[in-house]
Parts: structure tokens; C-alpha cells; sequence
């Protein structure tokens, strides 16, 4: 079937805004990664104490820009591109973690990620991905000494315009989207308040609920600029997975990509 043009991104954003699954962060950017590490522990909002589940992730800092480079929502660079290497924007793995040999903080395949996904959707994802101008995927992956596996995946594309087009195109925003894998069906995290909020980008929470199967699934999806990140956790038994550590590390990572 052949499609009309797509709205202009402006009318995409503002139509984001209403959906029950975007909140639409409202904080700096570039200096995001200072106020987080100066923080104390018990300012990360939604995370009010030391001994509620969150992780030990090492302090963050932003990587240095090549030369003559804008921040991702700078003036002169309206496709909002982070120039940084996109592998340096992954939030590393908390302390205690066992890292995913697959998933060490590189570069992998589209098939990699899609693998995140039911097989029936993996062949549209792939498509949409080879017609949506990717760059590249970057990934890491750690299980916990609880179980909780998490995964995150930073895709980037060409531009902003193309980044919103894959989650136009893959149905992102009031559900979950493609099928994840192990989960019999995905609804909005309600418990998802939006802390860590950053200017300009927009997140979309979801967590499977009960019954679960093998292991309860989260995951959540930040559109930053040119960049989608998918960040994946799920923990086998009837205890499900955690809220709050998914909630910090996906505040974590926006910020990141701020």
C-alpha cells in the first residue's frame, strides 16, 4: 500500500504530547550529567531512599564532543544529531552486575536487536530499519545477582525525523508496540511518573502484567534527538521484576542522551 506523506514532525510531536504513554521531559540538557552526578542519592527524583532497590551505577559524565560539534538540541543542529560516539552514551553497568558477553557495550547487529521482539514481528522491524536511515545500534546488556537481566539499545538514525518516523512506523506511544519476547501482553507503567525529566525528549513506559510467564518484561523507550533507546528488563519468577531499578535506569539513560 502506498502511503501519503508523512505529517510534518511538529504535528507528530503534538500529537505525543496527548497520548497517555509520553511525558515530555522538561529539564537541560547539556549540563544533565554534571546535576546527576552532584547530586546525593536521595535527590534522584522518584527514588526517595538509599535501601528501596535502586542499583550502584558509578558516577556519569557526558563524553567529549569532536571539535566544532553542537549538543543534540543546540542551535545549528536542527536534526538534533549527537555527534558524540554513541557507544559512550550507554549507561555503564551497575556494581555487582555480570556483563552479557553479547552485549558489552559496542556496536551490534539489527538482528541483535529485533531478537528483543516476537519472531512474527522481527521481519517488519528489520524492514523498517533498512528503509529508516539507521546508522548503527549500540548495546549493553548485565544481569543482576537477583536475576533481573536488563538490556538497553541506543539506535540511531539520520536525523530527529527519522527516529520519530521508526516509532510512528512500529506503532510506539499509546502501546507497546512490536510483541516483546517472553511477555503475554504489554500495558502502560502507571507507576512511571517521568523523574529525571530532559527537554525535548519523550519516553513511553510499559510493563507486562500478571499473569506473567517465565519472567515478568518492562521496557521502556526514549526518543532523544536523533536516537531511540530501548531499555529491557525482565526477572524469571512470580515476584516480577522490579519497579525501581527499571524507573532509575531508564531516568539514567535519558539523561545521558540529554
Amino acid at each position: 500500500m502506498v502511503q501519503g506523506p508523512r505529517p510534518p514532525r511538529r504535528v507528530l510531536r503534538a500529537v505525543a504530547r496527548w497520548t497517555a504513554a509520553v511525558l515530555v521531559f522538561g529539564a537541560a540538557g547539556a549540563g544533565t550529567a554534571y546535576g546527576i552526578t552532584s547530586m546525593e542519592r536521595t535527590d534522584v527524583p522518584g527514588l526517595a531512599t538509599e535501601d528501596d532497590g535502586r542499583w550502584d551505577y558509578p558516577a556519569l559524565a557526558l563524553p567529549a564532543l569532536p571539535a566544532d560539534k553542537p549538543r543534540p538540541y543546540s542551535d545549528g543542529n536542527p536534526s538534533e544529531i549527537h555527534h558524540a560516539d554513541l557507544r559512550e552514551l550507554l549507561l555503564p553497568a551497575p556494581a555487582g552486575a555480570t556483563v552479557d558477553k553479547k552485549l558489552k557495550g559496542g556496536w551490534v547487529s539489527n538482528e541483535q536487536f529485533a531478537s528483543e521482539f516476537t519472531e512474527g514481528g522481527r521481519a517488519g522491524i528489520g524492514d523498517t530499519l533498512r528503509e529508516g536511515t539507521l546508522r548503527h545500534i549500540a548495546a549493553r546488556g548485565w544481569t543482576m545477582p537477583d536475576g533481573t537481566s536488563n538490556r538497553i539499545y541506543l539506535l540511531q538514525f539520520s536525523s530527529a525525523d527519522d527516529a520519530d518516523a521508526y516509532r510512528d512506523d512500529r506503532f510506539i506511544g499509546a502501546s507497546a508496540g512490536d510483541d516483546m519476547l517472553g511477555a503475554h501482553e504489554m500495558e502502560l507503567d502507571e507507576s512511571w511518573k517521568g523523574g529525571g525529566k530532559v527537554e525535548a525528549t519523550a519516553s513511553y513506559v510499559f510493563s507486562e502484567p500478571k499473569p506473567y510467564g517465565a519472567a515478568q518484561v518492562r521496557t521502556g523507550f526514549v526518543i532523544a534527538g536523533d536516537t531511540l533507546a530501548v531499555v529491557v528488563q525482565s526477572r524469571k519468577g512470580g515476584a516480577g521484576t522490579p519497579g525501581v531499578p527499571f524507573h532509575q535506569t531508564l531516568i539514567l539513560q535519558n539523561q545521558l542522551l540529554g
